[in-house]
């Protein structure tokens, strides 16, 4: 069988799968997704093995550092791709949720219901874990899944897809509710992206260049996970003990992240009392800062940043600074340079801080906390299947609930329409 009848064979079963998946009850997906976590757990050598064939080869090719971390599996993590789907089994199904209902004066009741999307095609990158996190919510969502992760990390995903898979067959569902592509011919994203009378949406994840193929390549809806330039913004008003905890989270606890600070902007009259420590913080982390000519004539020994250093998401310890001379400056910098991910800014100035949160376009907007915090279960939703940085139609972490659409059910007594 060629490729594009084999990805269409897969499609048109994940499609037929998703009508029966859309009925399915709570209950049953619940202990379904239950019974998923424990199968990881219980196969994980399996899974570590396979990721040390991916790790090999990677180390052999070369592989972007961050882009390695991203890769590795471990026990914990492991572990933790398994407390995921636990977590995703207590947590509420949005399926059949009545957002509103009204009654109409000719006696019609009108209810808008949350149902499942349908089929959605997820195309990814380096994490494993990515794997087994969109499987259980595509499920628990009512949603038929075809996974296409990279040839980075061939070898893990299929060992968790088997897995998973293995439950599905136990419990005796249409074996298209998850699928995954395994062949590494890159013309198979360009075959997948065309077959729009089966695919209901498609779900980017990866760098840049992968997001800028599939816009231009899919003729089906999608909602973009694009790269992260986020900001943290130092106000004149900041305390700067705070300012100077969360700007070293947000750039350093985990750097080769999509929530990871990028770019620090620092008021003009904090400047001077604020990066000298904060800059030797950073050097003992190994962070290089690169910044404008103030920052540089505070800190000797930053490099100058070009206006590329400010457009950019470094994914490890390389830092942006540009001192600002207003709050009105700081938020015309992240929206010009920004990606619309997550901005952050450190104030005890109230207006100040309603002032950023307006004006800032961005999915998530801090007022003195760490975008760090960008994640569907630090915002108590479980686990999620990516950041959008769309506006249409999810914003931010993207859960159950952003998995769903909705459709209006009337109900009547024999009403007609004069």
């Amino acid at each position: 069988m060629d490729l594009k009848k084999e990805l269409t064979s897969m499609a048109k079963e994940a499609q037929s799968a998703s009508r029966f998946l859309s009925s399915l009850s709570s209950a049953t997906k619940n202990k379904i997704i239950k019974d998923m976590a424990r199968e990881l757990i219980g196969k994980r050598n399996a899974i570590l093995r396979a990721n040390k064939k991916d790790i090999l080869l990677a180390n052999r090719e070369r592989l972007a550092p961050s882009l390695l971390e991203r890769l590795t599996l471990n026990e914990k993590r492991i572990k933790d791709m398994a407390d995921s789907l636990m977590e995703l089994a207590v947590l509420n199904d949005p399926v059949g949720e009545v957002m509103k209902a009204w009654r109409r004066p000719n006696g019609l009741w009108i209810h808008k219901v949350r149902v499942p999307i349908g089929v959605i095609a997820i195309i990814y990158e380096s994490r494993p874990n990515v794997t087994s996190d969109c499987i259980g919510l595509c499920f628990k969502s009512g949603n038929s899944v075809i996974l296409r992760g990279g040839s980075e990390a061939l070898n893990s995903n299929i060992a968790i897809f088997e897995i998973l898979m293995s439950v599905i067959k136990k419990h005796k569902l249409p074996g298209g509710v998850i699928n995954i592509v395994t062949t590494k011919n890159r013309r198979a994203v360009d075959a997948l992206l065309k077959l729009k009378d089966y695919i209901d949406l498609v779900i980017p994840r990866g760098g840049e260049g992968l997001i800028k193929r599939v816009v231009n390549l899919s003729r089906i809806p999608l909602i973009k996970q694009y790269k992260g330039v986020c900001h943290v913004y130092v106000d004149e008003w900041a305390d700067l003990n705070m300012a100077e905890n969360i700007c070293y989270n947000a750039k350093v606890q985990r750097p080769g992240v999509c929530n990871a600070m990028e770019s620090m902007l620092v008021h003009k009259d904090v400047a001077a009392r604020f990066l000298p420590a904060v800059a030797k913080k950073f050097k003992d982390a190994g962070v290089e800062i690169r910044g404008c000519p103030m920052t540089q004539r505070i800190v000797k020994y930053a490099k100058r940043a070009t206006e590329n250093d400010y457009h950019t998401e470094y994914l490890g310890l390389v830092l942006s600074v540009r001192v600002v001379a207003s709050l009105q400056e700081a938020m015309q910098h992240i929206n010009y340079y920004g990606t619309h991910h997550s901005d952050s800014i450190v104030t005890d100035n109230y207006e100040n801080a309603l002032e950023f949160l307006k004006q800032v376009d961005s999915a998530c907007v801090y007022v003195n906390a760490s975008t760090r915090f960008t994640d569907g279960s630090q915002f108590g939703m479980g686990s999620e299947i990516g950041i959008s940085t769309d506006k249409l139609h999810a914003r931010g972490p993207m859960a159950l609930e952003e998995l769903t659409t909705y459709k209006y059910m009337i109900f009547g007594t024999g009403q007609i329409r004069e």
